[in-house]
């Protein structure tokens, strides 16, 4: 079964599907799908699989979105991309970049730091985790970005600026922030910090302060509130910890 089939079937019913069955039928998107077919014959090896490409879609709702946190793309290796940013199942190493953002989290709200790295729990909450790429090559970062997905991403992040009200959205990182300007900030929330890799999680940059030491979870929360809304419970398992 060709790829841009197997993944039509994984299209969510529920109320993205609009959005996303008016990307599938445009023309970029169409050549999109052509190249990532032409390169899976030429024996590529695509990550994540198929069924998993709008993971994120499946798991929150459009209706539902309280916060957006956008990645670059998916992890890179075999088994550690399921369609959610910096997300990986469980029984998978936490990645350095996530093994930095469950630092924070500690910071902020004290407790251990979780086994895992699957952040399915954060999606079913409202936070959607929308990679700027949602398909890689096999060991070879961003090899798909310039294939139409920022495109997608960016068409993505307009249509929630358009047709929501109150998204925090958490911009770590340049590339993040970038994605970010056009954001409508007199409805929604733009929170800016460094990326939580290695690399960057503890030096600020010339626009942003360093993701560690942000309070960037409590921010969302704080704000989140104000609009009356519930804040989102960042722990995976929140009775397990104290949250003093």
């Amino acid at each position: 079964m060709p790829l841009s089939q197997l993944a039509r079937q994984h299209i969510p019913n529920n109320d993205w599907n609009e959005f996303l069955e008016s990307q599938w039928q445009s023309q970029p998107f169409q050549r999109l799908l052509s190249a990532l077919e032409e390169r899976h014959l030429q024996g590529e090896n695509i990550l994540p699989p198929p069924p998993l490409w709008l993971n994120a879609f499946a798991l929150t709702k459009l209706a539902k979105v309280k916060v957006v946190i956008i990645g670059q793309d998916p992890y890179m290796h075999p088994g550690q991309a399921m369609g959610l940013s910096f997300s990986v199942p469980q029984g998978v190493k936490v990645p350095p970049s996530l093994n930095n953002i469950y630092k924070q989290l500690e910071a902020e709200f004290g407790g251990e730091r979780p086994a895992h790295g699957d952040l399915s729990h954060w999606a079913e909450q409202g936070v959607f985790l929308l990679n700027a790429s949602l398909t890689v090559a096999e060991a070879q970062a961003g090899s798909h970005l310039k294939l139409g997905w920022l495109a997608f991403t960016q068409a993505t992040l307009e249509y929630l600026n358009q047709e929501r009200d109150g998204i925090v959205f958490l911009a770590w990182g340049a590339f993040a922030q970038k994605l970010c300007k056009d954001i409508d900030q007199s409805k929604h929330k733009v929170i800016a910090t460094t990326h939580p890799s290695p690399l960057g999680a503890r030096r600020p940059s010339k626009e942003a302060p360093a993701f560690l030491g942000s309070n960037c979870f409590t921010q969302t929360n704080d704000w989140l509130k104000a609009q009356d809304q519930a804040p989102i419970e960042w722990l995976p398992e929140p009775s397990q910890y104290s949250l003093i």
